[in-house]
């Protein structure tokens, strides 16, 4: 599954600081910019998909509210 979000960062005191602007409260930090993407990877994994098996489905669903 391939996943397109949006990171807005930064350069704190001593390391890259981001977050995910489409889940704000998944924020992490890393020495460089490369580690900086891997951790916010890693983050959004474990706050989205932690409970959800390697081998899973997609569907989208449309439904009036």
């Amino acid at each position: 599954m391939k996943v397109k979000l949006k990171m807005i960062y930064w350069k704190g005191e001593k390391f890259w600081v981001g977050k995910l602007l489409e889940h704000p409260e998944i924020m992490t930090q890393g020495e460089t910019l490369d580690e900086l993407e891997e951790n916010m990877k890693d983050a959004y994994m474990l706050m989205t998909m932690e409970d959800v098996p390697e081998k899973h489905k997609v569907k989208e669903l449309s439904f009036a509210v």
